[in-house]
């Protein structure tokens, strides 16, 4: 079994990590949405931390899959795919990469600038902060934080949108690469 990507096809290493970090993206976004509405109190703390260790989980995540993407390659363009969409494919892909690690990075010194208590990730190890407390930094954390999450939406909706449309009229193996294959009895 080839865990590599191939010319045709996202290999299973890729499409796991794909997968996981979609699934936390979704975990995340949920949470996040959540937090404004929760109540500051040490009962609700777990909820932050969840969601302050999650986003650093896939800070790691996305680390390796960028390492994986450049040891393992890309699929090539399918036959006949306009270089224009080619382009834009690739382009997509980089910067869903730059800010899947700019979330939790602005999240990472929104968190350290504020001065609050040590996070411990899912209460194992204690991250160190990035930065002393610091009124300005945490500003501009929670800013890039949030505005990083909504141009982050965006880019996602047209992601997935374009895997759609080229599996349901123009009926090609876009979204199949990225899919387990089936076994066959």
């Amino acid at each position: 079994m080839n865990l590599k990507n191939t010319a045709d096809r996202w290999g299973p290493v890729s499409q796991l990590l794909h997968w996981v970090i979609v699934l936390l993206l979704l975990m995340l976004s949920t949470i996040g949405l959540l937090l404004d509405s929760l109540p500051v109190t040490p009962k609700y703390f777990w909820v932050f931390d969840l969601h302050k260790s999650t986003g650093l989980t896939l800070l790691a995540l996305v680390l390796l899959r960028i390492g994986w993407r450049l040891y393992a390659g890309a699929p090539k363009p399918l036959a006949g795919t306009p270089t224009w969409q080619a382009r834009i494919a690739s382009v997509t892909h980089w910067l869903l990469y730059a800010l899947i690690l700019a979330m939790p990075l602005s999240g990472w010194l929104y968190d350290s600038a504020s001065g609050l208590r040590p996070l411990r990730w899912y209460g194992l190890v204690e991250m160190p902060k990035l930065s002393a407390p610091d009124e300005g930094l945490r500003e501009l954390g929670h800013t890039a934080h949030e505005w990083l999450f909504w141009v982050l939406v965006v880019l996602v909706i047209g992601h997935v949108a374009a895997a759609f449309y080229h599996h349901i009229f123009q009926r090609d193996a876009t979204l199949q690469r990225m899919l387990p294959r089936r076994r066959r009895n």
